[in-house]
C-alpha cells in the first residue's frame, strides 16, 4: 500500500476513531504483516501527545496455542491482559492474516473464549478500535489481486476521498436518521431467497457503527428480543468460522430459537456451533449494512457484514448496550443479501427493498 494512504489510514485509528488525548496510554496490537501501519500510528499517537505500547504476533502463533496448549492452559484467564486492559486507554487492533487458519476444535476455542471474557470486559471499558490491513491471503480469499484487493480496502475505509474523516462523519449523520427511525419500530420482517424471518425490536437500543470502532464500519445494530426470531434464513454467501467453510446455510427459528440446520458443506460444524452452549442457538444481533464503498463480497467478516443491502444475523452473544441478554461464548455474523428480491418490512412498511432505503 501507498505510504500516503497509510498515512491516512493512521491519522483515521489515532484522530477520528479513538481521538488519542495527551497522557493516553493506547495499546497497539497487530500481526507481523501490517509492521508499516504499526509504525505509522505509533507516530500519529506520539505525535497527538499519547503514550503507545506495541506488540507484533508473527503468524500461526495463536493457532498453534488453540491447538497444543493444554485445557488447562487454554482456561487460564491471562491476568497480564487483564491488567493491560484495565490500564490502557485506547487500543488500535490490526488483523493482517498471512496464512491458512487450520480448523480448529469448537469445543477448544470455547474454552478460550470464555477464558478471555475478563479481558473483554475490561477493553470495553476503553476506547478501541479495529481493523485489517490487506495481505495476499485476504486478496485470495475475495478472488482479487493484492492490488485490487488494496484498493478495494481503500475505498472501503473512504481514503481515497479528499477528507477521509470527514467522509465518515457524513456516513454517520445519514446512519443516524435511520436509527432513529428503527428506534421506534417494535416488529421487523427480512424476506430474501430463502429468507422470510420476523423478529421484534421494541424497546432495544440501535446503535451507529460509523467507523470509531470497526474501521470500515458502516452498519447499524441492535440486539433482538430473545425469543422473538420465527422463521428462517439462507445465506447464499459461504460462512467462515475457525479455518473452515460451511456453504448453503440454512436456518430455522421457531420462538427465537434454531430448531433446524442444514448445510451443503460443513453441516457437522454447524451443528457443533449451535451446540457450544445455552445461547449460542439464539440471536444477538441483528445488524444492517450501509457501506456504499463496500459492494462484494470478500469472505472477510469485517468489510462483508457492512455491504450496502445486507443485514446480518449473529447466532449467540448480545451486545449489552443494545438491550440484549443473552450469553454465549459464540457469536457468529451471518449474512443474507437483500439487494435482488429483498425487502425489509418494518411495523408492516416496506422500508427497504432491493437494496434501496425507503426511509430518510
Amino acid at each position: 500500500m501507498e505510504a500516503n494512504l497509510i498515512e491516512r489510514w493512521a491519522d483515521l485509528l489515532a484522530d477520528y476513531c479513538l481521538a488519542v488525548a495527551p497522557g493516553e496510554a493506547v495499546a497497539i496490537a497487530a500481526d507481523l504483516p501490517a509492521l508499516a501501519l504499526v509504525e505509522a500510528s505509533y507516530r500519529r499517537v506520539v505525535d497527538r501527545g499519547g503514550i503507545p505500547f506495541v506488540r507484533l504476533e508473527p503468524p500461526g502463533l495463536g493457532a498453534y496455542f488453540l491447538e497444543h496448549a493444554s485445557l488447562e492452559a487454554l482456561g487460564r484467564t491471562p491476568e497480564w491482559a487483564v491488567r493491560e486492559a484495565e490500564c490502557t486507554q485506547a487500543r488500535i487492533r490490526i488483523s493482517a492474516e498471512s496464512e491458512d487458519k487450520g480448523a480448529i476444535n469448537p469445543e477448544r476455542e470455547a474454552v478460550r473464549e470464555r477464558a478471555l471474557e475478563p479481558v473483554r470486559s475490561g477493553s470495553r471499558r476503553s476506547r478501541w478500535v479495529l481493523t485489517q490491513f490487506p495481505t495476499p491471503l485476504y486478496a485470495r480469499d475475495a478472488g482479487m489481486t493484492l492490488e485490487d484487493y488494496t484498493a478495494f480496502v481503500a475505498r472501503a475505509l473512504f481514503l481515497e476521498q479528499p477528507d477521509p474523516a470527514e467522509a465518515w462523519r457524513a456516513l454517520g449523520r445519514r446512519q443516524a436518521g435511520l436509527v432513529e427511525f428503527m428506534s421506534k419500530v417494535r416488529s421487523i420482517r427480512i424476506e430474501g431467497p430463502g429468507t422470510d424471518l420476523a423478529l421484534e425490536v421494541g424497546g432495544r437500543a440501535w446503535i451507529n457503527s460509523d467507523g470509531r470502532r470497526n474501521m470500515p464500519s458502516g452498519e447499524i445494530f441492535t440486539g433482538p428480543i430473545e425469543s422473538s426470531a420465527n422463521g428462517r434464513i439462507r445465506c447464499h454467501y459461504p460462512v467462515r468460522r475457525s479455518g473452515r467453510e460451511i456453504t448453503d446455510l440454512a436456518l430455522e427459528f421457531r420462538d427465537g430459537k434454531v430448531v433446524a440446520a442444514e448445510a451443503s458443506k460443513g453441516r457437522e460444524f454447524l451443528l457443533a456451533m449451535l451446540d457450544l452452549d445455552a445461547g449460542s442457538r439464539l440471536l444477538g444481533e441483528l445488524g444492517i449494512g450501509l457501506n456504499p464503498g463496500i459492494d462484494r463480497f470478500t469472505g472477510s467478516i469485517l468489510f462483508d457484514e457492512k455491504i450496502g443491502g445486507t443485514i446480518h444475523v449473529a447466532l449467540g452473544q448480545s451486545y449489552p448496550e443494545t438491550g440484549g441478554v443473552n450469553q454465549s461464548a459464540l457469536h457468529w455474523d451471518l449474512i443474507v443479501d437483500l439487494r435482488r428480491d429483498g425487502r425489509i418490512t418494518a411495523d408492516g412498511r416496506v422500508v427497504m427493498e432491493n437494496g434501496v432505503w425507503h426511509v430518510g
